[in-house]
């Protein structure tokens, strides 16, 4: 197993401070290895994440050679070449588990930002200090967004929230919390082979969620409730000028309309495996407020606005990987993590064999079918 740096990474430097896991503690495990801690239902730090995969490292005794850096990957034979920093090595398989977020995606359009204003991604934000005084556009309102819009704004910064496409969940729902019902309904367990359209399903945003102890809901509501400025997609930068697109209500209405269609089918669920009456009585979280007039424009030379996050997404970097397996979107092909080259395989993506492929808990059942693949094919 080849590490870049450290175990857990990327974990430890390219995190935000106050990052907490989006899962329940209950959901933190791994073979082998199930949290025990007296706060099941809390969410882990950026430290507490750290412990762990290093703890499962130990546990699992994991071939582990960290500081070391993949700098090709190409076909030799009936099997690989691969190429690190120290030293070459074949193989006749590989697996590759870098995962879908190696790099922030920031749109080309921040080429027209003009430089009085400080431009940063997740990956180069720490904690609100480091931000100059003056107002904050965060641009993306998925799960990253929506938690460094809310900090900034309780540092006291003005923020603008650029919002296109989300997902909107409530924290908890009828007492519990919504990823309990996401696992106890099965949703986290589609498999990607039972899904409608898997390529939308591969791309949809992280949903607005943030592991508090307070298991609070961090939705579009609560940060107009902390004084953040909604505004609309951003379309482009001319001139100085950010100008934002327009319908924000039918954006907001299609959230909401997605919400209550998954709170019915967890309603569904309950009825039907009987356990209703254990639970609290089903409701809905009021509709998402739009602004009166929302701005379709913001001047970024008049200083109001003095630094711009790109929470846009992440994505994977294969840079290093020689053989023609990416589609024209720079994707991998792949049928449930069996990549189109023989041999080759891969596991940490979006709805990889399941829905709940890229969380903690969710790579076992993954990596169990993949690896059973990879042992049949050296067979």
């Amino acid at each position: 197993m080849l590490e870049r740096g450290e175990v857990a990474n990327s974990w430890r430097r390219e995190r935000w401070d106050s990052l907490r896991l989006l899962t329940p503690n209950w959901q933190s495990r791994l073979p082998g290895l199930r949290y025990e801690g007296p706060d099941p239902d809390g969410y882990l730090t950026v430290g507490e994440v750290t412990e762990l995969i290093e703890r499962f490292a130990k546990v699992s005794r994991a071939p582990v050679r960290t500081g070391v850096n993949v700098t090709s990957v190409r076909t030799a034979g009936d099997g690989y070449q691969v190429t690190t920093s120290d030293g070459e090595i074949r193989s006749r398989a590989v697996v590759i588990a870098s995962g879908a977020c190696n790099r922030p995606t920031v749109p080309p359009l921040s080429d027209a930002v003009p430089a009085l204003v400080r431009q940063l991604t997740p990956f180069d934000y720490r904690d609100p200090g480091q931000l100059p005084d003056g107002g904050v556009l965060v641009v993306g309102a998925s799960a990253t967004g929506v938690q460094l819009a809310a900090e900034i704004s309780r540092s006291g910064r003005p923020v603008t929230l650029s919002v296109g496409e989300h997902v909107r969940l409530p924290r908890l729902y009828r007492g519990r919390d919504v990823l309990w019902w996401m696992d106890a309904a099965g949703v986290w367990d589609q498999r990607y082979d039972e899904v409608e359209d898997l390529t939308r399903a591969r791309q949809l945003p992280s949903p607005q969620l943030v592991g508090t102890p307070e298991r609070a809901t961090l939705d579009l509501n609560a940060l107009t409730a902390l004084g953040v400025e909604l505004v609309g997609r951003l379309a482009m930068v001319r001139d100085g000028r950010a100008l934002f697109s327009g319908g924000l209500r039918n954006v907001f209405a299609l959230a909401d309309l997605k919400m209550n269609r998954l709170l019915d089918t967890f309603d569904e669920w309950a009825l039907t495996s009987g356990r209703d009456a254990e639970l609290g009585s089903p409701e809905r979280p009021a509709p998402t407020r739009a602004p009166e007039s929302a701005r379709l424009q913001l001047d970024l030379r008049s200083g109001e606005i003095r630094a711009i996050v790109w929470a846009t997404g992440f994505r994977p970097d294969y840079g290093w990987l020689d053989v023609p397996v990416l589609n024209e979107k720079g994707r991998l092909r792949h049928e449930g993590g069996v990549v189109d080259s023989p041999g080759l395989y891969a596991l940490g993506l979006p709805v990889l064999r399941r829905r709940k492929s890229t969380f903690i808990y969710g790579i076992e059942d993954d990596a169990r079918e993949v690896i059973d693949h990879l042992a049949g094919h050296l067979a």
